[in-house]
């Protein structure tokens, strides 16, 4: 179940959030980001060794300007053993294979350490403080450059057997469709992703005899040419809303969530996405499910994993359940 709320202060924590491109650390205190680093550039750094050493000098920085941090937090884009805060490895970072992500944390600043998925790391900051909080069932998306899925079901976050559950991302649309990573054709973020929604619009608008370049075409883009009253991209956005309805319907179907939550760079789209993905769901879903689901914006933005990762540090080490950190 949901962590009891405090009536006092909750505890300090420290929260990590590994992007593709850069890391960013603060320090949380509840949903409360008390400060924040510069981000760390990830291609500045050749190894796995060399990143981690620019992150816990900034962590320690931290800790110094603001004492009582005992716990850090980390999300990384790609498959964790949650357990042993162990990295398998890391997508689009091509050193970070078989790293004990939590061992080397705790071993160098002296913190219990917490690594997830960072996609678990967005739902938690959501469901523990953000637009679903209160719910029991959670289905958190977050829209970028592919689809990140956190679940939370029964009041607990689930991760599944090998930790790997919610990968949203992976599920198939179209069994005749794109070819995804593993073989899994049509593959939702092969639809959805910041590259895909590009590509789809250039196509678009090429078929009627309109010339875009990439950059006229970024979800932003498109977003404003839509809002601006431009029909064909009105139209993108909805097969954006179809391809993501189709999915989240599956999810509802099986798992009967509360709220669905979505973030990230996508989203920001705003009603151009969730009117027509609202829409989409009514058509494929019972009255049932439809007429008690929430389809929520995301609170917390591009702070939800430190806020996040922080959280799940700072809950794991009061129930005793921070992760095991040896190699």
């Amino acid at each position: 179940m949901s962590p009891e709320p405090s009536t006092e202060n909750p505890a300090l924590a420290a929260g990590i959030d590994f992007g593709g491109t850069s890391v960013k650390i603060g320090v949380c205190q509840g949903d409360t980001l008390v400060a924040k680093g510069d981000p760390i550039p990830t291609d500045n750094y050749k190894s796995a060794e060399d990143l981690i050493d620019a992150m816990v000098d900034q962590i320690q920085a931290l800790c110094d300007a603001h004492p009582g941090v005992a716990t850090v937090g980390a999300g990384v884009p790609g498959f964790v053993d949650f357990k042993r805060g162990f990295v398998h490895d890391l997508t689009n970072v091509p050193t970070w294979v078989n790293v004990p992500f939590a061992h080397i944390l705790t071993e160098k600043t002296g913190l219990a350490a917490v690594v997830d998925n960072d996609a678990n790391c967005m739902a938690y900051a959501e469901w523990r403080y953000g637009s679903a909080a209160g719910r029991e069932n959670v289905i958190a998306l977050t829209l970028g450059t592919g689809i990140g899925g956190g679940l939370i079901l029964d009041g607990k976050l689930y991760r599944g057997s090998q930790f790997g559950a919610g990968e949203i991302g992976q599920m198939s649309i179209d069994y005749r469709g794109k070819a995804g990573e593993y073989g899994n054709t049509g593959a939702a973020e092969k639809y959805v992703g910041n590259a895909q929604i590009e590509e789809h619009a250039i196509l678009k608008y090429a078929n009627l005899g309109i010339a875009k370049s990439r950059e006229e075409c970024t979800p932003k883009a498109i977003a404003q040419a839509a809002q601006a009253g431009d029909e064909i991209a009105r139209q993108i956005w909805g097969d954006v809303a179809n391809w993501l309805g189709t999915v989240v319907s599956s999810i509802v179907w099986l798992l009967n969530p509360d709220a669905i939550v979505i973030g990230g760079g996508v989203s920001r789209a705003g009603k151009l996405l969730f009117d027509p993905l609202e829409k989409k769901l009514t058509s494929m879903l019972s009255p049932v499910f439809w007429e008690n689901l929430e389809i929520l914006p995301a609170k917390f933005g591009n702070d939800a994993g430190i806020i996040g990762s922080a959280a799940l540090a700072r809950d794991a080490s009061v129930e005793g359940d921070a992760a095991n950190t040896e190699k």
